[in-house]
């Protein structure tokens, strides 16, 4: 069989039908190339597809290559001529359509059809999958229309048999009965977790209850078919597999309308270094084409950097870039005492229209803001996860967890310590209270403001004070009263309070006060830090001197350590800076690791190395490199949020 249209490329071309001409392309780059190693670890997929065989033990799995399409459709044709049988990766194919079920359970001539997915849902919820509105919610629609092409093309291969499509799942509702549920699914060395994960158990009576539960969504998947809930308002669900399977096959480009959102996310774009060394860009041939750009348009500034920007109709009237754009496209509204979301998106817009690279900033709020902060000042970073399967017994599917935080000090006098951290690296160790106790620790010596960047580190503070709430912790009084005095209580919170020394949200100041050209738009500290120093006098001298004679602790750093270089004149961004994982190692050591982790220099990479230490079998140093990677990461975290508010005082309020 011959390039066949599968359920990933289909998944694809509903998202865009050009993305099909792309894909498996070598000469596109593609940014979201899957590596299903880390994904399904990252995400806890291999875990819950584990337990759902269990739902259906001692089934048969069609363990075949990828590109072993008649072999592996073969086998399953085989399998299903027994009456009753259960099969993990079934293969089945029509006129150069092909699928992998998670799992299909055959008894006489009724299939059932089951798609595993690493998502956790709320059974009792009305509106599940289908709106008030009457129409698919839209977080459910890629995952259905997944397993509407699944039955599409399972029924036309075996038209004897009748097929009703399930969904099999992480329950929100239900708990584990058991401690160490997440550790009885692990991957040996050099493993996959598709087909090597292991499980110490061979029955869900030996785990007393799964936390997945099956919910039929066959009359949905049945009116998706027929044309009921169309994801395109020109093509009906059978002209949209036909259309995808002639382009893709064909070779064919699609020419389908741009849209906004779309092509502001698209994949296929490129960066710099990809350019350099020749990979092409799907986004703009799709733009060459479609909107008659010009290699140098691609340099100038486009309406997709534009801050939480929506973009109106600005691609079917082919006014993408900043010079074509009017405060008309904004609706401008003020806000008293800092900057709209709009007023923002018309400075970022004036400054690319003016080529101004200078730095706005509403000083006097700015200042306001700053002089009702209490020395000493602390910065905090949290890394979490959130894991499929419970660590303990009471705890739900993907609950969060707090494994890694980082804490800076800023006193009075200037001088900054690493004031503390914490890691848990122990695989089946709910970390969270541990956490919450040493958070605690650090933080109550005194009544400094304390810092964290954007919304997270408050969630997970109230994810925990709801842990504790249910546990039976002896300290859990002492514990949420601590974090609730952190913090402020989330919306959908029954219990709701602002602690007296509630989190200052650095990004919302960034967002508030300041908006700096060179981050394009960007709020992220991964991009707020290079610029911040890139337009800093005060940051370029301090840390262009190594850290030991300019007053800052470090834990994980050596001590002469200099932040700021640059190359070519190029201020390097920190970040880049990390060291390579493994540095140093010999031929030897390294050809014995098995994380096929580089670095760590992003939350991403720190996810999947957590997933990593907690599921994959490895020797302890290779665990303690990977250790020493997460508290290097963590600490530049909130070491760059203090030295964005050095940027902010020394450079701006002064």
């Amino acid at each position: 069989m011959i390039k066949p249209l599968s359920k990933s490329r289909f998944k694809l071309g509903l998202e865009c039908p050009n993305k099909l001409f792309f894909t498996s392309k070598t000469a596109y780059a593609n940014q979201s190339a899957d590596d299903s190693f880390f994904q399904a670890l990252a995400e806890g997929g291999f875990q819950v597809e584990a337990l759902a065989r269990l739902h259906y033990p001692e089934g048969a799995f069609i363990d075949t290559k990828n590109y072993e399409y008649d072999l592996a459709v073969n086998l399953t044709k085989s399998q299903l001529e027994k009456d009753s049988i259960s099969i993990y990766e079934a293969a089945i194919a029509y006129e150069r359509l092909f699928i992998r079920t998670d799992i299909l359970s055959k008894k006489g001539n009724h299939i059932k059809l089951i798609e595993v997915k690493a998502k956790s849902f709320d059974p009792s919820y009305e509106h599940l999958f289908i709106g008030k509105r009457g129409g698919i919610n839209s977080g459910w629609k890629p995952y259905l229309f997944d397993l509407a092409f699944q039955k599409y093309v399972a029924q036309k291969a075996y038209p004897e048999f009748t097929f009703e499509a399930f969904l099999l799942m992480a329950d929100k509702t239900k708990t584990a009965k058991v401690d160490g549920l997440n550790q009885l699914f692990r991957i040996p060395k050099e493993g996959n977790p598709r087909t090597d994960a292991t499980s110490s158990i061979t029955s869900i009576s030996e785990i007393g209850e799964s936390v997945l539960s099956e919910i039929n969504v066959d009359s949905i998947i049945n009116k998706i078919i027929a044309n009921e809930y169309p994801y395109f308002d020109n093509l009906s669900f059978e002209e949209s597999i036909h259309l995808f399977k002639d382009a893709y096959q064909n070779d064919n480009y699609l020419n389908w309308p741009t849209k906004f959102g779309n092509c502001k996310g698209c994949q296929f774009k490129t960066t710099l270094e990809q350019e350099a060394e020749g990979l092409k860009s799907g986004f703009k041939y799709c733009f060459k084409k479609q909107h008659g750009w010009k290699s140098i348009d691609f340099e100038k500034s486009n309406a997709f950097e534009i801050w939480n920007f929506r973009g109106k109709n600005l691609v079917e009237e082919n006014r993408l870039l900043m010079s074509e754009l009017t405060e008309n496209d904004i609706n401008i509204k003020f806000e008293a005492g800092r900057l709209s979301a709009s007023e923002r998106q018309w400075i970022q817009i004036e400054k690319a229209q003016q080529d101004d690279n200078t730095i706005f900033v509403l000083k006097n709020e700015l200042k306001e803001e700053m002089n009702s902060w209490q020395y000493p000042l602390h910065f905090i970073d949290f890394e979490t996860s959130t894991v499929a399967l419970p660590f303990t017994k009471g705890r739900k599917p993907y609950e969060q967890v707090a494994f890694q935080f980082s804490h800076h000090q800023l006193n009075k006098d200037g001088s900054i310590e690493h004031k503390s951290e914490y890691i848990n690296n122990t695989p089946g160790e709910f970390p969270n209270f541990e956490f919450a106790r040493a958070l605690q620790k650090s933080l109550s010596k005194d009544q400094g403001t304390i810092f964290r960047f954007a919304a997270h580190e408050n969630t997970i503070v109230n994810a925990i004070i709801s842990q504790l709430s249910s546990s039976t912790e002896l300290d859990k009084v002492e514990l949420i009263t601590f974090l609730k005095s952190i913090s402020t209580s989330t919306k959908d919170n029954t219990d709701q309070w602002t602690g007296n020394r509630s989190m200052i949200d650095l990004n919302k100041v960034v967002k508030d006060y300041y908006y700096n050209p060179i981050t394009k738009g960007s709020n992220s500290i991964k991009v707020v830090l290079p610029a911040s120093i890139y337009s800093s006098s005060f940051l370029q001298e301090k840390y262009s001197k190594p850290i030991n004679e300019i007053n800052v602790g470090s834990t994980n750093f050596e001590s002469d350590i200099i932040w700021l270089q640059k190359k070519d004149d190029e201020v390097i961004n920190p970040y880049k800076m990390l060291p390579p994982l493994f540095d140093g190692w010999s031929t030897f050591d390294l050809d014995n690791t098995i994380s096929e982790l580089d670095n760590i220099a992003d939350g991403g990479a720190a996810l999947t190395a957590y997933a990593k230490l907690q599921y994959v079998e490895m020797d302890d140093n290779e665990r303690e490199e990977i250790t020493t990677a997460l508290l290097k990461y963590c600490e530049l975290d909130t070491l760059a949020m203090v030295m964005i508010y050095e940027h902010f005082k020394y450079d701006l309020i002064q």
